[in-house]
């Protein structure tokens, strides 16, 4: 997996309703990638091409998602450049995939990189602690 380079999470409820793109949409406001300055749910949209690219084993390039999204294509790279950094999705030889095999897999892979961050913000905050000593 490759470094997280962000992580954002914004206390939300769950949706009420269960299709997919609304739990998609929650799943990626929940990680701070979906705003209001987003008007046109043109980054949702890119992940969901993404997604959809990696459900069927897939990876798809930015021209691609440019063109069936309806975007330019300097939108979509800044969009994808924000999914990586979030660790959602990955880039390849010009192609992207979802970061995970699945999304539950993909939410694990964050999960283990925050787990990492906090070992080592608790570590750092420990010197801290001694130095001060406490």
């Amino acid at each position: 997996m490759s470094q997280i380079d962000r992580i954002t999470i914004i206390n939300a409820n769950p949706p009420k309703t269960t299709d997919v793109n609304t739990e998609l949409q929650w799943l990626g406001s929940t990680l701070g990638l979906f705003g209001e300055r987003d008007k046109d749910s043109s980054c949702f949209r890119i992940f969901v091409a993404v997604f959809n690219a990696s459900n069927k084993n897939k990876s798809v390039s930015s021209n691609e998602i440019a063109h069936s999204c309806e975007l330019a294509r300097g939108t979509v790279i800044h969009h994808l450049n924000k999914l990586q950094d979030a660790g959602l999705i990955i880039h390849k030889t010009n192609r992207y995939y979802l970061s995970g095999t699945s999304m539950e897999d993909s939410m694990k892979q964050i999960e283990n990189e925050m787990s990492r961050m906090f070992a080592l913000l608790e570590s750092v905050a420990r010197n801290i602690d001694k130095k001060m000593g406490k």
